[in-house]
C-alpha cells in the first residue's frame, strides 16, 4: 500500500485483520535520503553502541546490530520529520483501531554483513507499553539475493520475507508478531520504532 496516495486507513484496516503490514509512502526520497545518510554517517563516526535485549538491558548473542537511539527533545532535522509522521500514524491508529499510544521511540539500527536477530516478539515481558511496531528502511537499491530480510512468522509454518529496501516501512502489533532479521551480504540499515501507551497497572 501507498501511505502517500491512500492515507493511513489501509495500515488501520491491515492491523486490525492480519496484525501486520508493509507500507511504502511514508517520506519522500529525500528525505529517507537524508536518513540513510545520517545513520551511515553516525555508524562511520562510532557514535553507535552494542545493541541490548529485554529490560535488563543487557548485551548479548541474541542480536547483532549496533544501535543510536533518537533524542527526544532535541532530534536531528532528518529525524524531526520521520518522527512527526509517526506520530500523525500513531494518531491516525488511536482513532480507528481505539488504541491510546502517546508517544514513540525510535533508534538507528545497522547491522553487519552475516549478523541479524533471532526470532522474538517486541513487547517486552514485564512491560506492556510497546503496542505498535515499526521497522523503516534506508538501503539503496536492496536485492533479495542479497539476504536481510524481516522475517514475520504468522502461523504454524507460515511467515513472510520482507526485504530491507529504502522507503519500505513494516508494522505491527508488538504482541503478537513473532519476528526474526535474516542475516545479509552487505550492511543493513533501519529505524526500528515502537509506538507506545502508559503502563498499565497489574
Amino acid at each position: 500500500m501507498d501511505i502517500s496516495r491512500d492515507g493511513f486507513e489501509p495500515v488501520a484496516a491491515a492491523l486490525a485483520t492480519d496484525r501486520w503490514c508493509v507500507a511504502d509512502g511514508l517520506l519522500t526520497a529525500a528525505q529517507t535520503g537524508a536518513l540513510g545518510e545520517e545513520c551511515a554517517a553516525r555508524h562511520l563516526d562510532g557514535a553507535m553502541q552494542v545493541a541490548a535485549t529485554g529490560s535488563s538491558h543487557s548485551a548479548g548473542l541474541l542480536r547483532g546490530d549496533v544501535t543510536q537511539w533518537f533524542d527526544a527533545l532535541t532530534p536531528t532535522a532528518a529525524q524531526a520529520v520521520f518522527v512527526a509522521r509517526i506520530d500523525v500514524l500513531m494518531r491516525s491508529l488511536n482513532r480507528a483501531l481505539m488504541l491510546t499510544m502517546v508517544e514513540s521511540e525510535s533508534h538507528y539500527a545497522v547491522y553487519a554483513v552475516g549478523t541479524g536477530y533471532v526470532p522474538h516478539v517486541d513487547r517486552l515481558r514485564d512491560s506492556d507499553e510497546r503496542v505498535v511496531s515499526a521497522v523503516f528502511y534506508l538501503n539503496d537499491d536492496w536485492i533479495a539475493d542479497e539476504g536481510g530480510a524481516l522475517r514475520l512468522h504468522l502461523a504454524r509454518n507460515v511467515t513472510c520475507d520482507i526485504f530491507p529496501r529504502a522507503g519500505t516501512l513494516a508494522l505491527f502489533m508488538s504482541s503478537d508478531i513473532l519476528h526474526e532479521v535474516l542475516p545479509a551480504t552487505r550492511a543493513r540499515m533501519s529505524i526500528a520504532c515502537w509506538m507506545r501507551q502508559r503502563p498499565r497497572h497489574r
